[in-house]
């Protein structure tokens, strides 16, 4: 079963925030995206329930290793994307809203094919 796109960004905020958090909660993803705590409840709920969360019993969420593996995933496809962009002379808000919309569509070949030229512009 397929991820849907929010579920991904879900799992990706999670990422980014535990890598400058010691602690991820719900409030903390609530305050990063700007969703609502009901949004949230919700979307943890489901990703708890497919295995891709766990969260302890003082609230603190992690993510289980196929979340991690999803969310970097997502995470890598969005930095390469919005590089690759700004390497093309795009500017930058708009290489960060297209890369936002991109990195969870893009097939896996054509985004090896672009990580890949990427690299070359280096």
């Amino acid at each position: 079963m397929r991820l849907q796109e929010s579920g991904e960004m879900y799992l990706e905020t999670i990422l980014i925030l535990s890598q400058r958090l010691e602690h991820v909660r719900s409030l903390d993803v609530a305050e990063h995206m700007g969703f609502s705590k009901p949004s949230i409840s919700r979307a943890v709920g489901l990703l708890k329930n497919a295995g891709y969360l766990l969260m302890d019993p003082t609230g603190y969420l992690t993510l289980t290793d196929e979340g991690r593996a999803i969310a970097e995933k997502i995470y890598e496809r969005h930095t390469t994307l919005f590089h690759f962009l700004i390497s093309i002379g795009v500017d930058e808000k708009t290489a960060l809203e297209d890369a936002c919309k991109i990195e969870h569509y893009i097939s896996d070949a054509s985004f090896e094919r672009i990580k890949a030229f990427a690299k070359t512009l280096n």
